[in-house]
This record gives structure tokens, C-alpha cells and sequence, in this order.
């Protein structure tokens, strides 16, 4: 190849200086829209259901059991093969390779093997032509149980012992003797529901067999590594035959962190075992009916505190219900027990928690990961506080913040660093018109006695970073072609979120292009390998710095061929809008991408990054588990019908904190939908089961999520300007993704405050987690007759 000549209808040098100083419009800090929304809202956008099917593909349908626990005597699958186009009926003795696809420690297989624990489990699978008559067909099967005694409440199986890990403690100062010292001291429990997943688009995925047993498999999934590890583990052959292909999914919340592995590894069998193209796309109910919730949580609390309401001492015990199996109750319950403080120093602290095994699905990852179950208990005891003590919530809550040495150590010894949660509470409460308010409410309660007005300001403490220290790791790939366009691969995975506009816009700013040449391609396990899931709020702090990092290797390249090539000092190399300065010298970047090719500079690199100083020691229970905090308050006000428990929000107004944001449109975007998420678990989103432990709340019909009615009349986001991040992530930003979640904890006060109205405010308002119009109803009774 020759070397480049300048074309004659290109700009002049004053044309690309006057380029270079106007700056780029699509790099970091821009409110860019997401890079599909066009293709969302138009339908173009393809998930894996929308892909052209592969000739002569085979549909999976599984049988589930209708059991909680039983089990199996006989499986007679020769009915199956009577319906035309069936091509084959497997069981767990058909899976060549490993069986259990637990996520980190044993205890789920693909099938069921010789016993059911839990209404919905996989027991046969059926493959045909169509996915009706592979659904027809898997009913068909003749299966004999005997049926057994299911175990399905949390504290029956802590009596039992019933766990799927051993019990965990945090402990701070002596907590017993911090309780038999305070002034007051009050216990109480609180139940906490679960949260249905609901994404819009339920379990997928698609296999291709290829050549020497390999699979290339198209999954709906937050973690393609893991898909890939486990495929390749039924199958019993090594990773490098499984690639993992992921464009996007239609949202995961953490319900396609693990349990995506079922319908992939059932594809990839039946694949192997018939030569032919699968695909698994589960109906609604038996989404809902297989797969595992938000954990539902029993907490107790004993809690000692002066006359001013500040904590002296707390002992806390966290029992999660995690279903059968462990997936990853571990490291949930390890989180609610980290956020068991919220924004507040506990004084002497105990805090206990409890894995329950009980025979529901297993339990899974969900927005927040334990946080939110957490947060909430230490929320309740400082609305039990205040009522004890005839004081303004808030007042409580502000008395209790972290704050300066000593108060600013959590119960398991890291340091709250970089505080913002006392400056961000008087910023709300003078922009909400707090005061005011509050008595404009008190006012109108006095005055009505079935109509009752409730208003709450609660904070958001939420660590970043997972809390299995090794998964805080990520990769990128960058290359850039010859006509400076730029293709970038990055380990995370776009749920909806907005993780490919992000990790982009870090890239164009790295380089100072504009974004329109940039070109983001599916997640791919051949691409970049050993991808830790999208998950924990670190999306982009991971995967942006790894891209960043990249970036970063190819400019110091390119700044070093530039320099020798023209003579100047490295330091009089610049990227600015798409141009490049060497001296007095202009450039656009095409200009040098193309010399630097024809000077044999490697124009591609691989980037990595991993969180420093993450660690925590669970035989000490202590340690520094997160990089940084992400603060935020909320203040939301409702009207509660006290005859009827319906209810409406009518105003909530956020404030939280974002770092130096990397994209405020998208950051907005997440702030609200993870409000309203929140909102509605702890609202309207009820988990039932029957006595047997069938779930019965398996479809839109009986399970409720918010609608546009249910929404606050007046919602207001503001984010915090211009505060940046002290740690060192990408250009300073801070995670987006789960600390909003917990906003909706705001809303659940207010009903609470509303209802305490009914009693003058002196009496707590005991009201278990979803706060449903029935729950709201017999609340408002019990103070009635106070």
C-alpha cells in the first residue's frame, strides 16, 4: 500500500484547528439517547426469539412438576414419541456430561434426579418440529411420585437446620450489653415479600451444534461466561467448543444472571443428541412458575437507644427464604447483612444472617442483590423509633447518619469515606419544601378522618463493587479499521440499560471521535472470554474502564508513531473532535489512522481492568467489600384511603448522586425506572403460594405490576451536579443501576406515616412488605382500636 496522499477536497489546517478547539458533542457527560432506542421503539431491534430460525430446528419444551417435593418412581416417556414430529424425550440419565448447573456451588440439576423440590422444577424435556406438539407431547409423559411433606417456611427450617450455608455474623462492640444500657429498647419483626423478575422477554436461547461437538448458542443471559462454562460441562467437553452470543436482552433485573443456564444447557443436549438446531422459549407461566424471585425475608430486631432516638446498641437476624438449592443465596444474604445499616452508625452491633432452605425455586439474584431487603429492616426501626418517641422520622434518621470519627464505621470495619448524605438530606428537604409540607399534612389529617395524608424522607447508602471480590474484573477489544472506523467488543451485556451507549461514549471521548463511528457488536465469549456477569451496578465502571484502557494503549501508540513521524516531543501530540495536532501540524484522525498503518502500528488491543483494594474476611467478618458509596435521598407523599386501603402516590422528588455522570439522559432514565421498581415491591407486587407450594401469582392476571396509574402524579429527578467520584473510576463516574431501587422505600414510609396519623402519630404502624391495599387495610384497623 502506498502512502496516503492528501486529497484536495480536503479541510485546511485552519478548517481542522477551528475542528480540534470546538470539542466533541458525543463524548462523556453528554445526554446521549440509548443506542437502540430508535430500533426499540420501531420493533427492529432483534432478541434471540427474533432471529431467523435455523433448518430443521427443534423446539424444547420441558414438564415441570407439580410438586413441591416428591419423589420420582417411574418416568415413562415412550408416550411422547406418538406425537408427529417429536424427535426426542430426555430425562437426567440423557445428559452426557456433568448434571448440576449450580452457579457456584451445587444443587441444581438440569433435570430432576430421583426427587422434585419444588412445584415448577424441569423433570423431562421433549424436542419437536413445532412447539406446540413439543409441549403436547412433554404432558404426555406418564410419571409416578410419591409425594412428599414440602418445607416451605423460613423459620421452621432454621429449627431444622435446614440451610443451604452455613449462618453468617457481623459484629461491632459488645451489642448485648449496648442493649441492657439504653435508655429504651424496643424488639419487632418484619416480613418482607419477594419480587417477580417480569421481564418482557421471558427464558431464550437457540443452539447451533457444530463441527466436533461444538455449540455456538445464542442466549438471553446477564452472564455469557458462565452459560458457556456450563454448556460446556453438560455436554462434557472443554470451553473453547462453546461460543456464547449475546446482542441484547428484554431486561434481566438478575433473574438472567444464573437461571438462564436451564433452557441453554437443555438446547445444547438435545442438540448433541439429535444433530439438530434448539430452541427453548419459555411461556409466561412457566417462566414464572421455574424460575427463582427476589428473596423473601423474616427479620428480627432488638434495638436500644437514648432520648434523642440514637441507636446505642442492635441486634439484627436476617432469614432469607432461598428456595432449594444455594445459586446465589451466598453472596445475597452477604449483602443484605452489609446493608443492614443503611445510611446509620449502630452503635454495639450484632447482625446475623440465616440462608433457609425451603422447597420453593431457588431464589436468585434480583436488582439491589440483598441490599434492598436489608435497608429495609433498619428503616422500620427508625419509623419504630420516632413513633416511640413522639419525633419527626426524619429528625431520627438525620440523628443517626454516619458521620465523623468514630461514628463513620460500618459493623463490618470499612470506613464511610466521602459522606454526602447529611448535605444531600438539607438539599431535599429545602428544594421538597419539607416542613411545610409535613405540616400542611399534619393539618389536613386533623381534619379528615378517613382521608390520610403521609409524607417520608429516607436516605440510600448502597455499596458498589460484587461482594465476591473476584468477579470484580472485566475485558474489552478495540480495533480500529483503516478508514478510522472503530469496532468495540466489551464483556457486559446490554439488558436495556444503556451499558453499550456508555462503555462507547468512553471510547469517544478516550480518542475524541465522535461517536457515529464507533460500532458496538454482540457480547461474544470468543471476543472477550472469562466475562464476569453485568451485574452489581458495575456494568460500566467495569467494562468502561477495561474499554477506556484499551483506548488508552492504541492513543499512546498513536501518539508515539505521530511524534517520530513528524519530529515533535510526545507532548505536542493532541486528540481533539476528531482531529489530531503534532506540533503546528493538523490532522484528521483518518488522516493518521491511515499513516499509522502504512508505519505497521497495531491498531487493535485487548483492555482489563480490575477494582483495587476490594476484600473482606468472613472469618473476621471485616473487610473493605465495596470501592465506594453511592448516596441519594427521596421524599415521596401519598393519600390513603383508610376504609378501603387503596391508596395514591401523589409526589416524589429524588435526589441522588451519579458522580460525574456519563450520560445524564441515561442516568435519569435508570434513576426512575429503578424508583418505580422499587416502589412497586414494596407496594403492590405480591408472591403467593398455596399450602402444597404451588405458586399461584404465575401470570399478569394474578401478579401486579405498577402501570402508569400507580405512578407518582409528580415525579421529580435531580441528579447531584458536579460532585465527581474521590475513587478512581471511569472519568469519575459512579454506579446507576441498583442504588435508585431503593428510593422506593420512601413511598412505603409514607404509607406508614399516613396510616401512624390514625394515632395521633404515637403508635407504629405495623405493616409487612408489599404494603398491598389489603395489608394498608387491616394496618389502618389494628391502630384504629389502638
Amino acid at each position: 500500500m502506498n502512502r496516503p496522499e492528501r486529497s484536495p477536497d480536503q479541510p485546511s489546517q485552519q478548517e481542522l484547528a477551528e475542528r480540534f478547539r470546538a470539542g466533541i458533542a458525543s463524548g462523556v457527560g453528554r445526554p446521549l439517547k440509548h443506542e437502540s432506542a430508535d430500533k426499540h421503539v420501531s420493533g427492529t431491534a432483534l432478541y434471540v426469539d427474533d432471529r431467523l430460525e435455523f433448518a430443521n430446528q427443534l423446539h424444547v419444551c420441558a414438564r415441570l412438576s407439580e410438586h413441591a417435593h416428591a419423589r420420582i418412581l417411574r418416568i415413562d416417556t415412550s408416550p411422547c414419541y406418538e406425537f408427529p414430529g417429536v424427535a426426542i424425550a430426555i430425562t437426567s440419565r440423557d445428559v452426557p456430561g456433568e448434571l448440576d448447573i449450580g452457579a457456584v456451588a451445587p444443587g441444581d440439576p438440569l433435570l430432576a434426579d430421583g426427587i422434585v423440590q419444588y412445584a415448577g422444577q424441569m423433570v423431562l424435556a421433549v424436542a419437536a418440529a413445532d412447539p406446540e406438539i413439543a409441549r403436547q407431547a412433554a404432558q404426555a409423559a406418564l410419571i409416578d411420585y410419591e409425594v412428599l411433606e414440602p418445607l416451605l417456611d423460613v423459620e421452621e427450617a432454621l429449627r431444622r437446620g435446614e440451610l443451604v450455608r452455613d449462618s453468617h455474623r457481623q459484629q461491632r462492640g459488645d451489642a448485648d450489653a449496648a442493649l441492657a444500657g439504653a435508655p429504651h429498647r424496643l424488639q419487632g419483626r418484619l416480613r418482607v415479600g419477594g419480587q417477580e423478575h417480569f421481564y418482557l422477554e421471558t427464558q431464550v436461547c437457540a443452539v447451533l451444534p457444530s463441527e466436533d461437538g461444538g455449540m455456538l448458542v445464542y442466549s438471553s443471559t446477564q452472564n455469557p461466561t458462565e452459560i458457556q462454562s456450563l454448556v460446556a460441562k453438560v455436554l462434557g467437553v472443554p470451553m473453547h467448543q462453546v461460543a456464547v452470543d449475546m446482542r441484547r436482552m428484554g431486561g434481566g433485573f438478575g433473574g438472567k444472571e444464573t437461571q438462564a443456564a436451564g433452557p441453554a444447557c437443555l438446547c445444547a443436549v438435545v442438540a448433541l443428541l439429535t444433530g439438530r438446531p434448539a430452541k427453548m422459549r419459555l411461556s409466561r407461566a412457566d417462566d414464572m412458575r421455574t424460575t427463582g424471585k427476589r428473596h423473601p425475608f423474616l427479620i428480627d430486631y432488638d434495638v436500644g437507644f437514648d432520648e434523642q432516638g440514637v441507636l446505642q446498641g442492635i441486634d439484627i437476624q436476617l432469614l432469607a427464604n432461598c428456595g432449594f438449592s444455594p445459586d446465589l443465596s451466598g453472596a445475597i444474604v452477604d449483602r443484605a447483612m452489609f446493608h443492614a445499616d443503611n445510611a446509620y452508625y449502630l452503635g454495639g452491633a450484632r447482625v446475623t444472617g440465616h440462608r433457609c432452605r425451603t422447597n420453593l425455586a431457588s431464589n436468585t439474584a434480583f436488582r439491589g442483590f440483598g441490599g434492598p431487603q436489608g435497608m429495609l429492616g433498619i428503616e422500620e426501626v427508625m419509623e419504630r423509633i420516632a413513633r416511640h418517641l413522639g419525633l419527626d422520622p426524619l429528625e431520627v434518621r438525620k440523628r443517626n447518619y454516619y458521620g465523623a470519627a468514630p461514628r463513620n464505621v460500618t459493623h463490618y470495619y470499612q470506613t464511610v469515606e466521602h459522606n454526602l448524605l447529611a448535605e444531600l438530606t438539607a438539599q431535599l428537604e429545602a428544594s421538597c419544601d419539607y416542613r411545610a409540607r409535613r405540616a400542611a399534612i399534619r393539618a389536613f389529617n386533623a381534619a379528615s378522618p378517613v382521608l390520610k395524608k403521609g409524607l417520608a424522607l429516607t436516605p440510600v447508602k448502597f455499596g458498589i463493587s460484587f461482594t465476591s471480590s473476584f468477579l470484580n474484573q472485566a475485558g474489552a477489544l478495540l480495533h480500529i479499521y483503516t478508514d478510522g472506523s472503530i469496532h468495540l467488543n466489551h464483556g457486559g451485556t446490554e439488558m436495556g440499560q444503556g451499558l453499550h451507549t456508555k462503555v462507547a461514549q468512553v471510547v469517544a471521548e478516550t480518542l475524541q471521535v465522535d461517536m457515529a463511528r464507533i460500532h458496538i457488536s454482540a457480547t461474544h465469549t470468543e471476543k472477550v472470554p472469562n466475562t464476569s456477569p453485568t451485574a452489581a451496578s458495575s456494568g460500566s465502571d467495569l467494562n468502561g474502564k477495561a474499554a477506556q484502557n484499551a483506548a488508552l494503549i492504541i492513543r499512546q501508540r498513536l501518539v508515539a508513531f505521530a511524534a517520530t513521524h513528524f519530529e515533535v516531543d510526545p507532548d505536542q501530540v493532541e486528540f481533539g473532535n476528531g482531529q489530531v495536532r503534532v506540533g503546528e501540524r493538523y490532522l484528521s484522525f483518518d488522516e493518521l489512522i491511515a499513516l499509522a498503518y502504512v508505519g505497521q502500528v497495531s491498531l487493535s488491543s485487548t483492555g482489563f481492568y480490575a477494582t483495587p483494594g476490594v476484600h473482606y474476611d468472613r472469618e473476621q467478618a471485616r473487610g473493605r467489600p465495596f470501592y465506594y458509596y453511592a448516596f441519594g435521598v427521596s421524599c415521596s407523599e401519598v393519600l390513603v384511603d383508610t376504609l378501603t386501603g387503596e391508596y395514591k402516590v401523589l409526589r416524589t422528588d429524588i435526589l441522588h448522586d451519579v458522580g460525574d455522570s456519563l450520560n445524564p439522559a441515561i442516568d435519569i432514565g435508570q434513576i426512575e425506572g429503578g424508583f418505580i421498581q422499587g416502589m412497586g415491591w414494596l407496594t403492590c407486587e405480591e408472591l403467593v403460594w398455596d399450602a402444597q407450594g404451588r405458586l399461584l401469582t404465575d401470570s399478569p392476571a394474578t401478579y401486579k405490576i405498577p402501570a402508569v396509574g400507580d405512578l407518582p402524579a409528580d415525579l421529580r429527578v435531580q441528579l447531584v451536579a458536579n460532585r465527581g467520584n474521590p475513587q478512581d473510576t471511569v472519568f469519575h463516574s459512579k454506579a446507576v443501576g441498583e442504588p435508585p431501587f431503593m428510593h422506593g422505600i420512601s413511598v412505603w414510609c409514607a404509607l406508614k406515616d399516613a396510616l401512624a396519623s390514625l394515632a395521633d402519630y404515637r403508635v407504629h404502624a405495623e405493616l409487612d412488605a408489599p404494603a398491598t391495599p389489603e395489608r394498608v387495610l387491616w394496618a389502618a384497623e389494628r391502630l384504629r382500636h389502638a
